[in-house]
């Protein structure tokens, strides 16, 4: 069975569990750039694609439910306040300052 071409956005999956996207594809260096679930960003050769999904260990997969995971945001970065910039007159807040 034949490589399909890899789609940036799309989803695939490598050795069984590891869940990664395409996000970048260079046809001319025949390198494709993924992106798996935690973050960290590989490159791979195009014939090494071809070869892991001839083998087996590369397979399409559904988008995680959850794709925070390669984000990096923490519910508790806020600490819990919301942040307020002002209104649309003042932007940067800057009548709520003191100016005493």
């Amino acid at each position: 069975m034949t490589a399909p071409h890899p789609s940036i956005g799309q989803w695939y999956r490598i050795g069984g569990d590891e869940l990664f996207e395409v996000v970048a594809v260079d046809d001319d260096d025949g390198t494709i750039e993924m992106q798996y679930f935690d973050g960290t960003v590989e490159e791979m050769d195009v014939d090494d694609w071809e070869a892991a999904w001839e083998d087996g260990q590369l397979e399409a997969a559904e988008a995680p439910e959850d794709w925070t995971g390669s984000v990096d945001v923490d519910s508790g970065d806020t600490d819990g306040r919301e942040e307020t910039r002002g209104d649309d007159n003042d932007p940067l807040g800057k009548a709520s300052l003191d100016r005493s």
